[in-house]
């Protein structure tokens, strides 16, 4: 191990230390603070350093002999009269020790990355506790519940293709809803914190994130009942719906990073097409706030297995109408399976093009159409359950998209 190397590897171990020991004296920790966080560090680094030459046990006895100090100083903090009930401060010192040692026998983006990471939990204590009490029982249930389906739902799934054509891969199926119980998680949690009370472009941005259906259907109705919202909500409609031509590119750049080279031009060129429309209707509208309506759980088990059925089931009927049918069998599929939902199409067609089974070409005009034919539902929800202006104010948006679809698809 060359010396240069060797003080290098100290010189950042000391950083991080009293990067993390600052923290512990702005808040006046008795047991460890400015000078000790930065000797452990660098105890924790000789120890590696040992290890290279006489084995990984001088990095066991290092930390046998740090965690014996925490006992006595605890000890003696409980004799004082002074114990904090708290181990925040002791688990810090046995990470940093771990981050000493590491920067010496690992990586050393990784331990810098972990000692940072210490440091900002370290300082955001009160951000932390503030956020987790704003959470309510239904909120930590939808995270917990993404736990269940991202962390054990997942590895215990078999990652082998079943089925007719061996497009049915259960773990590659619940990789898809992972990405769109999390996609859909993120909006709600986003949600949460900013509030029910947002801005026109916010409560557009969130419910294209969490559902622009959902938050047509319950713009729509809020309208049938108060007239005068129903310019805001035409706003807010269009934004969502704008939102998904760029969760679907999230999507695709997800599942299927070389289709997006073919895909991203249509999609960005239809959402900048309602981009500017939403833009003029914004323009007259602004600066009104508008309450969000409540948002339901976007981790529920039950609406993750039926997304999984939805998009297993559009996988065999793509490959279907592919064997049976042709080019047109396929924008049938499309069209019919974007009526309510934009994701599973975009998820099974990148797929399908990841797998050389469908082109590149008819990939991106089956999304485009799946997206077509979602405005085409949604304005018919908006006509049916919305007040009878809504319809004509999100009309000139969702037109100049169907427009520009239509024109990227004849040429």
């Amino acid at each position: 191990m060359e010396l240069g190397f060797i003080f290098q590897q100290l010189g950042i171990a000391l950083g991080l230390g009293l990067l993390v020991g600052l923290q512990r004296e702005s808040v006046a920790s008795r047991l460890a603070g400015l000078r000790t966080f930065p000797l452990v560090t660098l105890f924790g680094s000789t120890c590696a350093l040992l290890a290279t030459i006489s084995g990984g046990w001088s990095i066991a006895a290092g930390l046998i002999g740090l965690a014996a100090l925490i006992f006595v100083g605890k000890f003696s903090e409980t004799q004082a009269g002074t114990h904090d009930p708290g181990l925040t401060t002791e688990v810090a010192i046995l990470l940093m020790f771990g981050v000493g040692a590491y920067l010496i026998v690992g990586h050393r983006s990784v331990a810098i990355a972990i000692g940072g990471v210490a440091a900002v939990l370290l300082h955001f204590k009160g951000q932390l506790h503030g956020a987790a009490a704003r959470l309510s029982d239904t909120d930590l249930k939808a995270i917990m519940q993404f736990a269940l389906i991202s962390l054990v739902i997942l590895p215990v799934l078999p990652d082998r293709a079943y089925g007719p054509y061996a497009v049915l891969n259960p773990r590659n199926i619940w990789w898809m809803v992972v990405l769109i119980v999390g996609i859909n998680l993120s909006g709600y949690i986003v949600y949460k914190f900013f509030g029910e009370k947002t801005g026109l472009v916010m409560g557009g941005i969130l419910g294209g994130l969490i559902s622009s259906t959902a938050t047509s259907v319950s713009y729509s109705r809020k309208t049938a009942t108060d007239p005068d919202s129903v310019r805001s909500a035409a706003i807010i409609i269009s934004i969502a719906s704008t939102i998904v031509f760029g969760r679907v590119v999230l999507e695709i750049a997800t599942v299927a990073p070389s289709f997006l080279t073919v895909a991203v031009r249509p999609l960005i060129t239809m959402m900048l097409a309602m981009a500017v429309s939403v833009g003029v209707m914004w323009f007259w509208g602004r600066g009104k706030a508008e309450a969000m309506p409540p948002q339901d759980n976007p981790s529920e088990l039950k609406s993750a297995l039926l997304f999984s059925l939805l998009y297993a089931v559009l996988l065999l009927a793509i490959e279907f109408a592919k064997e049976r049918y042709g080019g047109r069998g396929l924008y049938l599929v499309a069209g019919l399976s974007g009526l309510t939902d934009v994701d599973a199409i975009t998820l099974s067609t990148s797929r399908m093009v990841n797998l050389d089974k469908i082109s590149a070409d008819q990939g991106w005009r089956l999304i485009v159409i799946a997206t077509m034919s979602n405005l085409v539902f949604k304005a018919l929800m908006v006509a049916t359950i919305g007040h009878r202006q809504l319809l004509g104010r999100i009309s000139g948006c969702f037109g100049v998209a169907l427009i520009v679809g239509l024109f990227l698809l004849i040429i």
